[in-house]
């Protein structure tokens, strides 16, 4: 027998098209894996993709920069590193906004389907950049761009703007609980 509806049933939501704003925060480890998890399976269905890395230096090579590169995937490092121990931080400053410069021309220049902007809250939370020119740039993107931001803190007005948000949660950590050192091809 067929279900009647009712005058409480929602209609079927409109299906609709369009590039997302994904936000992985949280003090939890996995928000940049993620972001490259999207990126890779984007890369695999013909997608155009990049990162830009505000935190990670180009003198090292992290593991996601080392696969990128055999893939042919663009990935900018525009950091020096831990930040937080740096005798400089104008320098520091000047890349994030070097860095900044080279990720509003990805997202807002049309070429690509998904842009990472990974560790980009740690910029905005040091005030090297301004969070309504990072909105500013969101809102003035092609329709069809997905652009992931990763970082802990993520600041409130682009929670409240993105389209999906995850927050990950740190239950247990290998260094923090049993003194593990981070190791390469899991944590870099």
């Amino acid at each position: 027998m067929p279900v009647e509806e009712t005058a409480t049933a929602k209609p079927a939501p409109k299906r609709v098209r369009k590039g997302l704003v994904i936000i992985n925060t949280g003090n939890g480890k996995g928000k940049s894996t993620a972001a490259f998890g999207v990126m890779l399976r984007a890369w695999g269905r013909g997608m155009k993709v990049c990162a830009v890395q505000f935190i990670k230096s180009e003198k090292v090579k992290y593991g996601e920069q080392l696969a990128a590169e055999k893939l042919g995937i663009e990935m900018v490092p525009a950091g020096r590193g831990f930040t937080w121990t740096s005798k400089d931080l104008s320098e520091d400053a000047a890349m994030a906004r070097h860095g900044w410069d080279t990720a509003r021309e990805r997202v807002l220049g049309g070429e690509y389907d998904v842009v990472v902007l990974d560790e980009i809250t740690y910029p905005i939370r040091y005030g090297w950049l301004d969070v309504n020119e990072v909105l500013d740039v969101l809102k003035r993107r092609p329709p069809m761009v997905h652009v992931i931001l990763t970082g802990r803190n993520a600041q409130p007005e682009l929670v409240e703007f993105a389209d999906l948000v995850t927050e990950m949660t740190q239950v247990k950590h290998p260094y923090h609980d049993q003194g593990i050192k981070a190791q390469k091809g899991v944590e870099f």
